[in-house]
Formats: structure tokens, C-alpha cells, sequence
């Protein structure tokens, strides 16, 4: 089974700062894009920032300029460096990826982590 566990999320005051890591598990044969989605309440859940396994990056445009994303492949992980952060960012934010667990391409699946709250007060 695979897993992906998200840690670092909190509470924290407009314009700090916080930093999301996710760790993926399991029986991994390799990892193709990673990403992070948030949801607010009333919300849809969107893609904030993702990332391939060659390390292109893309990111929305409400969070450019201010988060990055990257990832550590060797570790099967990936992070998201929140910065300025507004409390419009207010959000449980989910890791994603596209994992293989075979050499056949039929095993590449869908994975999401459970979340992590992000509150940002004013």
C-alpha cells in the first residue's frame, strides 16, 4: 500500500511564514507528478503548486511569487515553502501524487494525503 503523509501546517499571522512537507510511502516503484491542493470551507479544491519528477514546476497564479514547491526524490518527498501568506490561504491543503508500484505502466494510481490545516489570522 502507499501512503502520503502531510505534516506542517498551523495557525499563523498574515504575512508569516509555514512549511508543508509530505512524505510518501509504501510500495513505491516511482513517483511522476507531486503536488498540493487546498479546499476552504464552501470551496471547490484547487492545485496549488505541482511538480514533476524532472522538476518543472507550475503554480497558481493567486500564490505565485510567494509559495514554492519542491521535492526531494531520493526521500519520495515534497514541500511547500509558504511565504507572505494572506488569510485568503486559509485552508486544509492536500499532497497529491501520481505513484507507480510496478514496472507496468496499468499500476500508476492517484494518491492523496489526509490534509493539514493552514489558518492565517489578520
Amino acid at each position: 500500500q502507499v501512503q502520503l503523509v502531510e505534516s506542517g501546517g498551523g495557525l499563523v499571522q498574515a504575512g508569516g511564514s509555514l512549511r508543508l512537507s509530505c512524505a510518501a510511502s509504501g510500495s513505491i516503484f516511482s513517483i511522476n507528478f507531486m503536488g498540493w491542493y487546498r479546499q476552504a470551507p464552501g470551496k471547490q479544491r484547487e492545485l496549488v503548486a505541482g511538480i514533476s519528477s524532472g522538476g518543472s514546476t507550475n503554480s497558481a497564479d493567486s500564490v505565485k511569487g510567494r509559495f514554492t514547491i519542491s521535492r526531494d526524490n531520493a526521500k519520495n518527498m515534497v514541500y511547500l515553502q509558504m511565504n507572505s501568506l494572506k488569510p485568503e490561504d486559509t485552508a486544509a491543503y492536500y499532497c497529491y501524487a501520481i505513484i507507480r508500484t510496478g514496472w507496468s505502466l496499468s499500476t500508476s494510481r492517484n494518491y492523496w494525503g489526509q490534509g493539514t490545516q493552514v489558518t492565517v489570522s489578520s
